[in-house]
């Protein structure tokens, strides 16, 4: 993957924060498994996973720490 899509981490909101984060999680799990087809074949086996899903929401709340102190935590 070679395009460049993330120019920023500054939003104007916590809202768009988070929805930053989570595209943040999802492009590095394309990175790390880049074939489509293993991810959708390994997609139902996580989703019922709960330690898997509350590993996702760890790095989600991880990226989300970043971003927000990129924001300087949304204070002008």
């Amino acid at each position: 993957m070679t395009d460049t899509w993330l120019t920023t981490l500054i939003t104007d909101t916590p809202q768009a924060g988070f929805e930053l984060a989570i595209t943040l999680s999802r492009r590095a799990v394309k990175y790390t498994q880049p074939d489509a087809a293993v991810r959708e074949r390994l997609r139902p086996i996580y989703s019922e996973d709960a330690n898997a899903l509350m590993a996702a929401s760890q790095i989600v709340a991880i990226n989300f720490q970043t971003i927000a102190a990129a924001n300087d935590y949304w204070r002008k």
